[in-house]
């Protein structure tokens, strides 16, 4: 009786979306946890719990509707497994003085590596490769001749950290290093593009890394792949939606650029089947951020992030 007299006594958090078991058993260790995505009516839910919860956990790809906010008038903290934002109307979270924090800093190397894997992959057609000598083709004939990496030109779009550690594996490629952002950044001695369209021309691998914002909506369109040079690779570890699929389908059915390697998509996990006709597309299943290390980190994260809001102490991963 005592027990349950003391859970009900937990701040009340709830969970928009499945997150790792590790990180689930923690959060209901420590609060007192309403599973959002188990319910077929989360309206009713929230309208039952509006009043206690105070806090929300979600996904960076998941976010919160601003509808379901509306409906949690104490909740004073979401805390996001992941960097994304742009699932979350952050001008409405401002407003209300919602804190948001995300997991800052713990996934960049992750998905800095999965890049420069993509790169290789795509460019070393590594997976035909490998399919090759599964399918024993090796015996009587040659795979085609794959492009080199080492001292081409990787155009980054978005200079943030996961794009400045991009640059810097790149450097160990001998890489010329070009790149375009919200802001030119003058400590970086990296060639700096005025806009997309130049970047584009001037790449051999086009990396997106930018944030999933609404105004970076389809920015990856058709004038970019008209600009791309036609040996050109498109990297996206970015967004799905910052990439204009239908656009970027005609681009590779007519060849129109070498390849393109993606690990997120427009409207995940559906992918439009187009991608699985052309050999000339590398696919993952948005995994940038998916290593047993990081995602462990990104788990305590989102743990310091909602201790320090329901202890009145600063937020490690606050977002301004």
């Amino acid at each position: 009786m005592h027990s349950d007299t003391q859970h009900h006594s937990l701040p009340q958090v709830l969970l928009v979306a499945p997150v790792m078991d590790a990180l689930q058993t923690e959060l209901e260790a420590r609060y007192q946890v309403i599973r959002g995505y188990q319910q077929t009516d989360t309206a009713a839910l929230l309208a039952a719990s509006a009043d206690k919860i105070t806090a929300v956990v979600t996904r960076g790809d998941v976010g919160i509707s601003r509808e379901q906010l509306e409906q949690l008038p104490h909740v004073g903290m979401i805390a996001v497994f992941g960097v994304g934002t742009d699932a979350i109307d952050m001008e409405y979270a401002r407003q209300r003085h919602i804190r948001v924090g995300i997991t800052a800093g713990v996934l960049t190397d992750d998905v800095a590596d999965l890049a420069m894997g993509l790169l290789l992959a795509a460019s070393r057609r590594l997976i035909q490769g490998d399919r090759f000598v599964r399918e024993g083709r090796w015996e009587n004939s040659a795979l085609p001749l794959a492009n080199k990496v080492s001292g081409k030109r990787i155009g980054i779009f978005g200079m943030g950290n996961i794009g400045q550690a991009i640059a810097r594996r790149a450097r160990g490629f001998d890489m010329s290093i070009l790149y375009t952002s919200r802001q030119r950044n003058d400590a970086l001695d990296y060639h700096w593009c005025a806009d997309l369209q130049t970047l584009a021309k001037e790449s051999d691998f086009l990396v997106v890394a930018a944030s999933g914002s609404a105004e970076n909506k389809g920015i990856i369109n058709r004038q970019v792949f008209d600009s791309m040079p036609q040996h050109s690779w498109l990297i996206n570890i970015a967004r799905g939606n910052l990439v204009d699929e239908k656009a970027l389908i005609a681009a590779l059915q007519h060849q129109q650029i070498a390849g393109a390697a993606l690990d997120v998509f427009e409207n995940e996990p559906h992918v439009p089947k187009a991608f699985f006709e052309l050999d000339n597309v590398l696919l993952q299943p948005h995994v940038a951020s998916g290593t047993v290390e990081t995602r462990q980190a990104m788990s305590d994260s989102v743990l310091a992030n909602l201790d320090a809001f329901f202890n009145q102490r600063e937020i490690p991963g606050l977002v301004d």
